[in-house]
């Protein structure tokens, strides 16, 4: 939809979104109103305050929320559908304890690290993290001093993926506002990812769980969350080249369409030819996507009954459907700033005062999560809030537009305290008050976001 002629010169409208804002953080804090509730009321509100024509207003709100949702939606379903079959038929277990085996007891950090990394690039971090923990207790138990020195390199991992790394409902939702492409977002991600995890989550980790000594909570397998599923169940568990495989198949997809476009680009290939296009639609993410879950069926499925893998797809989904809610929520909050010209107005403020986009994103997506703490929410609304200010900037790059996404992934990061449900999961699960989980989990968080922030203003310089 076009915008509109501005009822308001740029005063009033950054104004106005100063005010949609601050009541986003006042019902979702102060009166406890859902986040996916509270982005459609303040939606609403805002279209209404900057004058958007009462025969738009529905179209507005209803193609702001559909247009998210229309990638968002299979990308955060058919991932967390692959995590669900890897995390119940034991995949965890498999890639965690063969790469222990392989990097030895003195390394043991570093594979459960390393074995999360791999493991967190389809799974969402709480639910990596419950799955983790029972062998994170297991080795701590075997080769002795503080968990955390087990703990935080494997969560701190976890992390990393989740913020930064597609198909993660973060990074996902962002690229989809900004219109930059998955691939290279995917690319972007982990080249960010894997040194700000080495650096904030093993190097920072194993200093603060040298410092803070945690024993391992008297706590059971079950108590911890693992899944009774793969406990119960008497088929083997997949061997560790087959969890490898399917987790780095959506991966190679992905770039296999990426890498055709460079070349395409670069005019080695002709992106007209049909084996082209053939190949890119492959590589497309949803499809990508859509072909590792049906292997991951198909190969992780066989000797379950039909039934019973298609309880273990729908447990998948369930717990992202508020995820995917509130992501199609902040896509109609930043289709009404488009519509009404509040991105316009932005750009113009900040081109006017010389503040450079990323540090901007950063800094929003910063306050915002400390005000709110959740991580989603910080995100979907910084990225729609900016959107429209990136779709007014002219010669903004494709890799600039992915290191956006990133920038706002590592300001939703930072600074996890007690408002958010991260804080109290690592902090419960692990056996420590909220004292310690401040000196360990939110350092680690702060960590993560401000390294992942330093790397990006680097590779900003080639944007």
């Amino acid at each position: 939809m076009e915008t509109i002629t501005p009822a308001y010169g740029v005063g009033p409208l950054l104004a106005i979104a100063l005010a949609s804002v601050a009541l986003l953080l006042l019902l979702i804090i102060k009166f406890r109103l859902h986040a996916f509730i509270s982005l459609v009321l303040v939606s609403v509100l805002t279209a209404l305050a900057t004058r958007v024509p009462l025969d738009e207003l529905v179209d507005t709100l209803v193609g702001g929320f559909g247009d998210t949702l229309a990638e968002v939606g299979l990308l955060v379903g058919l991932g967390a559908m692959v995590g669900r079959l890897l995390e119940v038929t034991g995949g965890a277990d498999v890639l965690a304890n063969s790469l222990i085996t392989r990097f030895g007891e003195k390394r043991a950090p570093l594979a459960l690290g390393v074995a999360s990394l791999i493991f967190g690039f389809p799974i969402f971090l709480d639910a990596a993290f419950v799955v983790f923990v029972p062998i994170i207790f297991s080795v701590a138990t075997r080769f002795g001093g503080s968990v955390l020195l087990y703990a935080l390199p494997s969560v701190g991992a976890f992390a990393v993926m989740h913020a930064f790394v597609p198909p993660h409902p973060g990074p996902v939702a962002a690229a989809e506002f900004f219109g930059a492409d998955m691939g290279l977002v995917l690319i972007v991600g982990l080249v960010i990812a894997i040194p700000t995890w080495y650096l904030a989550g093993y190097v920072g980790g194993k200093l603060i769980g040298r410092r803070v000594d945690v024993p391992v909570p008297a706590i059971s397998a079950a108590a911890a969350g693992k899944t009774t599923e793969a406990e119960d169940s008497t088929l083997p568990y997949p061997k560790f080249g087959t969890v490898i495989a399917l987790l780095l198949l959506p991966m190679l997809l992905i770039f296999l369409d990426t890498g055709l476009d460079t070349l395409d680009t670069a005019g080695v290939v002709n992106g007209d030819a049909t084996w082209v296009q053939a190949l890119q639609v492959l590589g497309a993410t949803p499809v990508a996507l859509l072909i590792t879950a049906i292997a991951s069926i198909a190969i992780l499925g066989r000797g379950r009954s039909r039934a019973s893998v298609e309880g273990i797809v729908n447990g998948a989904l369930a717990p992202v459907c508020a995820i995917i809610l509130i992501t199609g929520a902040g896509g109609m909050f930043g289709e009404v700033l488009k519509v009404s010209g509040i991105g316009n107005a932005l750009a113009d403020t900040l081109s006017s005062f010389g503040f450079p986009l990323l540090l901007a994103a950063f800094v929003i997506s910063t306050a915002l999560r400390v005000a709110q703490g959740s991580a989603t929410v910080a995100l979907t609304t910084t990225a729609g809030l900016l959107a429209p200010t990136v779709a007014a900037t002219e010669g903004v790059s494709p890799l600039y537009r992915a290191l956006l996404v990133i920038t706002i992934a590592c300001g939703a990061t930072v600074l996890s305290h007690v408002n958010d449900s991260g804080f109290w999961l690592v902090g419960r699960f692990l056996g420590m008050d909220v004292k310690t989980t401040l000196k360990t989990w939110t350092v680690l968080e702060t960590l993560i976001g401000v390294i992942g922030f330093a790397f990006v203003l680097v590779l900003s310089v080639f944007a």
